[in-house]
């Protein structure tokens, strides 16, 4: 009888044993593909357009990216970004409207600017995310580098930094072609910057 409780408190406890080794791999697992958070105090989608005497800065207020997968393996990586055409702010109310109108971003039509990678690759400190950009109703291929750095934010959370920069023709998306301002003073060239902050 001793012998055969001895087994039976031996065995329950090596299949709880096993159990909990089963949920710690699981949740390990689970915690290396958790979907990266967006610390959206520091991010910024910010872009540059020349014209003809000087340049005119400005931003989005409004967007998402989401981003999942392994960061360590960024073959497993995809991206998902979102932009709100009527957050751009270029401090000029005037000249945001206009931006806005069907001169150039046609806001009510083409509310919404839309990524979505096909690939992510590594080189060294660098990824390169190509994917499908969408804006004013055309797709075209793109290929975003970023510049990653890891450290520490002001709170003591281990944070992810992203530093990206692309330079797109307006005019291959049909922004601003109909616009009689655009063709007498804008470039073409507009230089992009993202600064995508993330923590786990």
């Amino acid at each position: 009888m001793y012998e055969r409780e001895k087994f039976m408190k031996h065995a329950v406890r090596n299949a709880l044993g096993a159990a909990l080794g089963v949920v710690l791999v699981s949740s390990t697992a689970f915690a290396a593909f958790s979907a990266l958070k967006l610390d959206r105090t520091h991010s910024k989608v910010g872009f540059t357009a020349a014209t003809v005497i000087f340049d005119v800065d400005g931003e989005f207020g409004e967007y998402s990216v989401d981003i999942d997968g392994d960061p360590s393996k960024p073959e497993t990586v995809k991206v998902e970004a979102s932009i709100d055409v009527a957050s751009i702010d270029t401090q000029n109310a005037k000249r945001d409207d206009h931006l806005k109108s069907p001169d150039f971003f046609d806001a009510a039509k083409y509310p919404k600017i839309r990524f979505t990678s096909i690939g992510v690759k590594a080189k060294g400190s660098q990824l390169t995310v190509k994917g499908n950009l969408t804006m004013h109703g055309k797709t075209k291929l793109v290929s975003i580098p970023f510049k990653v750095a890891k450290g520490k934010n002001g709170a003591g959370v281990d944070v992810t930094t992203y530093k990206g920069k692309l330079t797109l023709d307006r005019t291959e998306f049909g922004i601003g072609t109909d616009s009689v301002a655009a063709k007498i003073s804008l470039e073409d060239e507009v230089e992009i910057e993202l600064l995508i902050v993330t923590f786990q």
